[in-house]
């Protein structure tokens, strides 16, 4: 596993921003963060970090040769394709793979249990990205392994996301300022999002947790929608959390990361909380899948298609399971249906535009969090039909709902709204946001070290 929250914050942290302040230039700033990303990433993967080291190394080569129209350049382009879905399949499909064709065949070919990388979904994705960019000639290639490793691996967003594309960063990671100003608002949106985490999260999580756990017996329609509720705010916080984590550590040494959450519960349709959810999954799919294939110019029936293999593609990135596939295939469905049949860009009432966006993510996020369909199929029986009211799932529910809960929920779904970007308007409330920070840290890191739930959905994707 990764370093402790606690170590962290504590030890890894202060270490590497405190020596990254007194190095002389920003060649050795450089080298120091790579070095210090590949430290980090080998506490956790101390042999997959040979992976990461042979992933850049591998993507830098043949971004050189990816330069320019020829033979060669197209050439490179193909087995940087194929090898980055490669090593990505290898390590992530190939049990699911065999699984698959030996129940559809009826075959008894071995599973090999291979761990898999963490974020090894990320990385791939990013160093692809990379080499595809320098074919376009969107960008120059890297001449230096060095910055090309720093790209790839840098720890701020490597195990986790945000994605991050070469193009938004290239200037920053030859020419960039470390500020006072630049690291104070880096502390803070640090800070805002290990308390999204901490704070949030990892409650709203318990809650998930317990209610998934529980057999149909002890379930009732209360139960399963606090469950399917609790979840859809966990891993918005989960995400969401280290997505501001990861885009202030980037400021903290001079960075500047783009959104990947734009409140997408506040959307009013499916296809705006895609605008606003993990923006840096959907807009990579955008720009390298869905636009090469043909996205909306060749015909109404073939941009359908690509939006159904966009997402696809988007559900099965999240994981080797028929139930990230399917949460993907729902979100697809629901984009075309909103393009043809669904009135739901006629209605003039934006509540009721909300209300059925988040209704269609909440359910949506049943079938990712279940751990197979029949699950699902169990908690969407009891979240409409549900109406058993024994002491046994009535105790299950009252159970749940404790003050810390109930207190943490009501927090969640103010802060889903864009409340802190009207608050961020107010000049004089800016010193006092500081203030705050400070508060939530602590408790934070009393959260942190008196809980020892505390999980990383992403980690795994």
């Amino acid at each position: 596993m990764v370093f402790s929250s606690v170590v962290f914050l504590f030890a890894f942290l202060p270490v590497v921003f405190l020596v990254y302040g007194v190095l002389p230039s920003l060649r050795w700033k450089n080298l120091f963060l790579a070095l210090a990303s590949l430290v980090f990433y080998a506490y956790g993967e101390p042999v997959y970090v040979l992976l990461m080291i042979f992933s850049s190394a591998m993507n830098y080569g043949l971004g050189l040769l990816a330069s320019g129209r020829g033979r060669r350049a197209k050439a490179s382009l193909a087995l940087a394709v194929i090898l980055n879905l490669g090593i990505l399949c290898l390590f992530k499909y190939t049990g699911f793979i065999l699984e698959n064709l030996n129940g559809a065949l009826g075959t008894h070919v071995p599973v090999p249990a291979i761990d898999m990388p963490i974020g090894i979904s990320f990385f791939s994705f990013q160093a692809l990205s990379y080499v595809i960019d320098v074919y376009r000639g969107d960008v120059q290639s890297q001449k230096n392994y060095g910055k090309a490793l720093l790209y790839i691996a840098f720890f701020p967003q490597l195990i986790a996301g945000p994605i991050v594309k070469y193009h938004d960063i290239e200037r920053e990671i030859t020419d960039r300022k470390q500020t006072s100003e630049g690291v104070a608002r880096g502390i803070r949106r640090f800070i805002i999002g290990l308390s999204k985490k901490a704070l949030v999260s990892n409650t709203m999580g318990l809650a998930a947790d317990y209610v998934f756990g529980l057999s149909p017996s002890g379930l009732n329609m209360a139960s399963a929608w606090i469950g399917a509720i609790s979840y859809a705010l966990q891993i918005y916080y989960d995400f969401g959390g280290y997505s501001d984590m990861a885009i202030g550590l980037g400021e903290m040494f001079g960075f500047h990361f783009r959104e990947n959450f734009q409140y997408p519960y506040y959307g009013d349709s499916v296809q705006d909380f895609w605008r606003r959810w993990h923006i840096s999954l959907s807009t990579w799919f955008k720009e390298y899948l869905y636009i090469p294939l043909g996205g909306n110019r060749k015909g109404a029936i073939r941009t359908y298609l690509n939006k159904f293999f966009v997402f696809f593609c988007t559900g099965l990135w999240h994981g080797a399971q028929w139930t990230f596939v399917i949460w993907g295939l729902v979100h697809g469905a629901f984009l075309i249906l909103e393009d043809t049949i669904l009135p739901i860009k006629k209605c003039r009432i934006r509540w009721l535009r909300q209300l059925y966006t988040v209704l269609v993510a909440v359910l949506a996020f049943v079938i990712f969090r279940a751990e197979n369909m029949a699950q699902a199929g169990v908690m969407f029986q009891m979240m409409f039909a549900g109406f058993s009211f024994t002491p046994e799932n009535v105790s299950n529910c009252v159970s749940i709902l404790n003050p810390l809960y109930l207190v943490t929920l009501a927090a969640a779904f103010v802060c889903a709204m864009p409340v802190k970007r009207r608050l961020e308007k107010v000049e004089r409330l800016h010193g006092l946001s500081y203030a705050v920070c400070m508060a939530l840290f602590a408790l934070c890191v009393c959260r942190l070290s008196a809980d020892a739930y505390n999980p990383f959905i992403y980690f795994r994707f």
